[in-house]
């Protein structure tokens, strides 16, 4: 996955949608938070379609939608 795709992740609300903003490959801070990442399991930013909402995951949380 990469920067634009748009994806689905579910979240206590349901099903979420949102667009990917950042690809980490490297250990990051989120949200005053260490979060694992490596280019073998990298994790990503994504933009709520509905909310200014960011969210992080890693990509097995992650459904790649249709453009």
């Amino acid at each position: 996955m990469q920067t634009s795709d748009h994806v689905s992740w579910n979240s206590e609300a349901g099903r979420v949608s949102g667009k990917i903003t950042k690809v980490h490959e490297a250990d990051f801070d989120y949200k005053g938070h260490r979060r694992r990442a490596s280019k073998d399991e990298p994790q990503y930013e994504i933009e709520s379609d509905k909310t200014d909402h960011i969210a992080a995951h890693k990509e097995d949380t992650l459904t790649k939608l249709k453009s």
